[in-house]
């Protein structure tokens, strides 16, 4: 056997080593957190904590839930949103007082609370939606 099929031959089992070793070093690492959401209300089940990372959720310190693809896409899209604006100069306009809850969003740029009346920026009721999908949908909670 010639050296080139000697090479020919182990490249696969080198790349399938590669790929073991890499699989079992990401099998170990948490999902990074892309935001932590608190809610707060006057109704029964307003009160929730949800944490979600990169791939999945936690409502109110319970067991993680796996999120959806498209929830993974849209919290990505909500948390690169609220980082935009947590650092833009613009103030975010004056919303009415909360009808039923008020929410606290906290990212590594701090922490920015609104009530559930906020239409501007369109993230913040975005986000409110989410939240309320995510709680019903995904960690099975009445809101």
């Amino acid at each position: 056997m010639s050296v080139s099929s000697r090479v020919w031959h182990r490249a696969p089992v080198a790349a399938a080593m590669a790929a073991a070793a890499l699989a079992t070093v990401a099998c170990g690492t948490p999902s990074p957190d892309l935001f932590v959401v608190e809610r707060y209300g006057t109704v029964p089940g307003a009160r929730l904590r949800l944490l979600v990372s990169d791939q999945t959720a936690r409502c109110n310190d319970g067991p993680v839930k796996n999120l959806t693809s498209a929830q993974i896409i849209e919290a990505r899209d909500i948390r690169r949103d609220l980082l935009l604006l947590q650092t833009d100069d613009e103030p975010i306009p004056k919303a009415p007082p909360a009808q039923f809850f008020r929410f606290a969003v906290q990212t590594e740029e701090g922490t920015l609370r609104y009530p559930d009346t906020q239409q501007r920026p369109v993230v913040l009721p975005r986000l409110s939606r989410f939240v309320r999908r995510v709680a019903i949908d995904t960690c099975g909670l009445r809101r």
